[in-house]
């Protein structure tokens, strides 16, 4: 009896631990994957994860990339029906069970279609004490360039205990 006990409380233990790591694994955004998305888009810029945007602005984004932000992004026809489709597949919507997703998927009005991560309710709301200097600055150039602060942030990781921000060191909330 004594060894029924103890050998249920161990796998309880062990249940109770992975689900707790599986937990862990879900409080920042879905890793971007997708080996055609991360070559395309990640050849130019940080490959931003698709949890970040709702699916229509994924839309809207891939219908303009002849004008992406200023430049020339376009991808071949079959090349970007693909890259849409893993977008769509992965957006906030579906995506939910991650914490920043759902946060960043609630501050989202769904009158609102916005094509950068950066212009999100909870993106702004998350950003607002970070000074001018500190985003300007040639090691940062902008918010858009979340792995400059985010040491994680290619991994979905976006935690405040991983942000160190050039010149400036750790970033802690006040």
């Amino acid at each position: 009896m004594k060894k029924l006990v103890i050998t249920s409380l161990l796998i309880a233990g062990s249940l109770l631990a992975e689900s707790s790591s599986s937990f862990e694994g879900r409080k920042g955004v879905a890793p971007a994957t997708d080996s055609l998305y991360l070559k395309e888009c990640g050849s130019c810029h940080f490959a931003y994860q698709p949890g970040l945007l709702p699916s229509r602005s994924w839309v809207k984004v891939m219908e303009n990339l002849s004008d992406h932000f200023g430049t020339d992004a376009s991808v071949e026809g079959a090349d970007s029906s693909k890259i849409l489709k893993y977008l769509k597949d992965n957006s906030t919507e579906k995506f939910k069970n991650y914490k920043k997703t759902k946060s960043i998927y609630d501050s989202i009005a769904t009158t609102e279609t916005p094509i950068a991560v950066t212009k999100t309710r909870y993106f702004v709301q998350k950003h607002r004490e970070i000074g001018c200097e500190l985003i300007k600055q040639k090691e940062v150039k902008s918010l858009s360039n979340c792995m400059a602060c985010h040491t994680k942030a290619d991994k979905g990781s976006y935690s405040e205990r991983e942000i160190n921000i050039p010149n400036y060191g750790r970033w802690e909330d006040e």
